[in-house]
């Protein structure tokens, strides 16, 4: 048997009662119905030997002040004992998740993959990593890399040795100068920006991602 209001739903259960609470209406004005209705109605129902209580928020999310006003005016009724709470089930946090591989791209070799790569191993000269999202390399890029290769123009090229023979990220397409054929670089990465390709310093990188989290000592 169920007893309405406009705002909250009372259904006795084997073992208890369920509280059922409206989660479109102003939570201030659910709290009044609730508090009146434990007051005033079906005085049968709430009174007695202990209760088991189960409540449920629907979609409604609620600070912990607002929760514990709501439990307050629940216990006013010594014999109703709160057995569990049931709120929105929280969205999960959206993290990177990154494939990993290892080894090493030789001459002729190409690594394709679909998604983000974490690769541990060189790129020689004539291997070639092509990858749908960014490309970082723990150790040398000698070869060519092309992250975002389905248009991803936000994708990013990172290796701890930079010299590569060709980047490319997305359509765009740079090689680069001739010094690089001599020298290394450490730790950098390479970008778009307003369609061109731009390399920095792999510690700037979270200017660009601002979803990473950052490490700020204390």
């Amino acid at each position: 048997m169920a007893v309405k209001s406009n705002h909250v739903t009372i259904k006795g259960i084997k073992d208890g009662l369920v509280f059922l609470l409206d989660d479109e209406c102003e939570y201030e004005e659910l709290l009044g119905e609730l508090r009146y209705k434990l007051e005033h109605s079906h005085q049968n129902i709430l009174t007695g030997p202990i209760i088991h209580v189960d409540v449920k928020m629907g979609s409604r999310r609620i600070t912990e002040d607002q929760k514990q006003n709501m439990l307050d005016i629940l216990k006013q009724k010594g014999n109703l004992l709160i057995r569990s709470v049931e709120f929105p089930a929280s969205e999960p946090e959206q993290v990177p998740v990154y494939a990993i591989m290892s080894g090493m791209v030789r001459s002729g070799q190409v690594l394709h993959h679909d998604g983000d790569l974490l690769f541990l191993g060189d790129v020689n000269p004539g291997g070639s990593i092509l990858c749908t999202g960014d490309i970082y390399i723990l150790g040398a890029l000698r070869g060519m890399a092309h992250a975002g290769v389905e248009g991803n123009e936000e994708a990013i090229i990172a290796a701890s040795h930079f010299a590569p023979t060709q980047l490319r990220i997305a359509e765009q397409i740079s090689r680069p100068p001739d010094e690089w054929e001599t020298r290394e670089t450490s730790m950098e990465f390479a970008f778009l920006q307003n369609g061109a390709m731009q390399i920095d310093k792999i510690s700037n990188i979270v200017r660009l991602r601002r979803d990473f989290n950052v490490f700020k000592g204390v």
